[in-house]
């Protein structure tokens, strides 16, 4: 078998959990992934896993090898970016972070430009609404929103991140529409579980900056499907404005709290220092700078 697939593998069991996991993650059968494991087992004669049915762990071989695969799969990489680049051709895996509602409602759509732009460079994008880390994480590049203070990081302004504030028209009209923010403590909020159960939300009206505790009647781990309940009606939202700027724009969702605009918030692309990136994050930085810098 190919040793630098093979190590590849081994390296997406470690980050992925589980051998079922690393095989959805590269398209394989459990099967293929556990030949490709013991291939570099008989090759080095140890064991790299300790496996049971309801956990792994590597071995102390398989923690120092670990680490050795890492080393020589970026090497490769860099190898392979560094021909690229000669050639004037950004190639390679490019792995993105991303938050949820970013991820779905603008990002992923972008996708099929960037990948049309540049047809040697592959993409795999994780979204979470935890803060992404290219350097923890093993990303090329991540989208954060917020302040930053990792100064081991490059920070690319994109155009800020703004939320709006909207419910169903069902809801609105069962429940009255809020006149100011204070009426939102009788209202059905719903937010994200990493906001916990009690939130501030930050806004400008004609009196100038207000700050409104809510409580929510849910919570969800997701953005859009925060969007889908309040499209059933469950409740006030305030999510980003490019997830629910169809919806307004088709009045699936109305505006609460017209008079009052939600803060924006700070939105980068960021990526580790590097003196000379690799050809695919610097055609991808260049990309999304353009497309998501606003006008």
């Amino acid at each position: 078998m190919d040793r630098l697939e093979s190590m590849e593998v081994f390296v997406e069991v470690a980050d992925a959990g589980s051998l079922s996991a690393a095989a959805r993650r590269r398209g394989l059968s459990p099967t293929m992934v556990g030949k490709h494991l013991r291939a570099l087992e008989a090759r080095m004669g140890v064991s790299l896993l300790q496996r049971t049915t309801r956990r792994q762990r590597l071995t102390e071989a398989g923690e120092l090898y670990l680490e050795r695969c890492r080393a020589v799969l970026d090497r490769v990489a860099e190898a392979e970016d560094a021909a690229a680049a000669l050639r004037g051709a950004p190639a390679g895996l490019l792995r993105i972070g991303a938050p949820i509602s970013f991820g779905v409602a603008t990002l992923a759509p972008a996708l099929a430009d960037f990948l049309g732009q540049h047809p040697r460079v592959d993409v795999e994008l994780m979204l979470s609404d935890e803060p992404a880390d290219p350097v923890g994480d093993g990303l090329d590049a991540a989208f954060r929103v917020g302040p930053l203070a990792d100064t081991r990081l490059i920070a690319r302004p994109l155009a800020p991140y703004r939320m709006a504030i909207c419910a169903a028209p069902d809801y609105l009209a069962r429940r009255g529409n809020p006149a100011y923010p204070r009426d939102l403590a009788d209202h059905d909020c719903l937010g994200l579980t990493h906001w916990g159960l009690r939130h501030v939300w930050r806004l400008n009206g004609p009196e100038g900056g207000v700050e409104v505790q809510v409580q929510y009647r849910a919570r969800i781990d997701s953005g859009p499907a925060l969007r889908e309940a309040a499209l059933s009606g469950a409740g006030i939202i305030m999510q980003p404005l490019a997830l629910v700027q169809a919806d307004l724009a088709d009045g699936r969702l109305l505006r609460v709290l017209p008079d009052y605009e939600t803060r924006t918030r700070p939105h980068y692309l960021v990526y580790v220092r590097d003196r000379t990136p690799p050809a695919k994050l610097s055609a991808f930085a260049a990309f999304a700078l353009a497309r998501f810098s606003g006008p």
